[in-house]
């Protein structure tokens, strides 16, 4: 089947050319004629199928279709999604597909100023794209409504589990008009999933799935290096080195400090690269995003927030410099690359405590992941014996101040800190209470002048009396 054999209207027929789409994937022929048709979906597939546009083209065909106007503060189709990156690129999607359409379509997201997204949505867009944190941030202010909606979509919704985005969706699905069509993805279905999605959709949706549940891609080379942790940074940078034909590398590092170190570790060696993760603000991300796509820079290292939904052309290759603790992140990771009917090859690593996910990963991919080259050992530096830090800590957890680097000098006992001290001169005794103290050599007698007496200020006439008395 061709794109121009698709029910589609000849705007969105005209746009589908100019973005050079000419065959459907499986799940944009197996949904679009069902959503053009107003029911509700279930679609199961992992990103990078063609899902954006299985989804974008039937919406904004009903949109066309329907003949009714936007209202201020308000949307006709609502894409809920987890991430700014993820956000931002379904709705370039939607203004390719409808840049011969009149249809408005704008993005929120968190992490930027509100303003410019309130201006926008002041008359009202047709498409809103966003993240549940902004949404219900804008509808607290008033600043959007979703009393006119006529379509909900949630994509990436195992995402949106694993980010702690469920009570999110459930306060935005409460505020939903009852009737309204639904379409619902998800690249696995987990019971939690499922249970979602029985409370969003109605009964006896269309079920489209593309792929079998969390299965990689077998166009992927895969392999697998066992190293200790501190060791990982230099077989990075000896892998890299070594292999000039990695010119589109993915690393996924578990924290973001660990992100900001491997980055550290490729740039001291003369890589280009950059990370990303959520630390770093949306200018940054955007900035970095857009340099690895652009080849700009060879080495993209992110956090989970890019495993999911960043699609990215000719990814050669991908690292999980730290497994994940969750198996089904791996597939969604490893998925970076071999898109589009091009080859793939994903490099893992595995320090002896990550043994048990590497082994939950394999039980639900059920393939045993192959060992690379050994002789790539050999060329890293010896392993400097290091310490435990565990061993160094006091019973308070605290570093002794001769290992701690936020000191520069050792500690030294208190004892010798007590006596090294200069000791302080002395105070002249104080006279007893009633007596007054005695002249000293190099001030005059000052007789029998009380001593709470102000000296240096004018006073009355008793107190110049009592001066001249006390300079006789």
């Amino acid at each position: 089947m061709l794109f121009s054999e698709l029910p589609l209207v000849n705007p969105l027929q005209r746009a589908v050319r100019a973005v050079g789409y000419e065959q459907p994937t499986p799940i944009q022929e197996q949904s679009i004629p069902s959503l053009l048709e107003g029911k509700d979906l279930l679609g199961i597939a992992q990103t990078g199928t063609g899902k954006t546009a299985a989804f974008a083209l039937p919406i904004l065909q009903r949109l066309l279709d329907s003949g009714k106007f936007r209202a201020p503060k308000t949307c006709r189709a609502l894409i809920l999604l987890p991430t700014r990156e993820l956000a931002i690129q379904v709705e370039e999607c939607f203004k390719q597909y409808a840049q011969f359409t009149a249809i408005s379509t704008t993005c929120i997201f968190g992490g930027v100023s509100d303003a410019s997204q309130k201006r926008n949505l002041i008359r009202g867009v047709d498409v809103l794209v966003a993240t549940p944190g902004r949404l219900l941030d804008l509808i607290g202010q008033k600043a959007v409504s979703l009393k006119a909606l006529e379509f909900f979509v949630l994509d990436e919704a195992d995402r949106m589990l694993d980010m702690g985005f469920i009570h999110d969706i459930r306060k935005v699905v409460a505020l939903l008009p009852q009737v309204r069509q639904n379409l619902f993805f998800s690249a696995t279905m987990p019971d939690d999933i499922t249970k979602l999605a029985a409370t969003i959709l109605r009964p006896n949706p269309v079920r489209v799935e593309v792929a079998p549940q969390s299965t990689p891609i077998e166009r992927i080379r895969q392999e697998l290096y066992r190293i200790d942790k501190r060791r990982k940074g230099a077989l990075l940078k000896e892998l890299l080195l070594a292999h000039p034909e990695m010119k589109k590398v993915l690393v996924f590092s578990r924290t973001k400090h660990g992100a900001d170190k491997i980055t550290r570790v490729l740039e001291k060696a003369g890589i280009k690269c950059s990370a990303i993760h959520g630390n770093k603000s949306q200018n940054r991300r955007q900035e970095a995003l857009g340099n690895f796509k652009k080849e700009s820079i060879r080495v993209l290292v992110a956090t989970d927030i890019a495993a999911r939904g960043i699609d990215v052309d000719d990814v050669s290759h991908v690292f999980n410099y730290d497994l994940p603790d969750v198996p089904e992140t791996f597939v969604h990771r490893i998925g970076r690359t071999a898109r589009a009917g091009k080859d793939g090859i994903a490099i893992s690593f595995c320090a002896p405590d990550e043994e048990q996910d590497l082994r939950a990963i394999e039980k639900l991919t059920r393939i045993r992941i192959p060992e690379g080259d050994k002789a790539i050992y050999e060329k890293l530096p010896p392993q400097q014996k290091e310490t435990p830090e565990s061993e160094m800590r006091n019973a308070r957890g605290r570093l002794p101040r001769r290992e701690n680097p936020a000191h520069g000098k050792p500690a030294q006992p208190k004892t010798a800190q007590k006596n090294a001290q200069p000791k302080p001169a002395q105070k002249p005794a104080q006279p007893a209470r009633g007596e007054h103290p005695a002249p000293s050599n190099n001030a005059p007698a000052q007789g029998n002048a009380p001593r709470h007496r102000r000296r240096n200020r004018p006073g009355s006439r008793a107190r110049r009396r009592m001066r001249e008395a006390a300079s006789n």
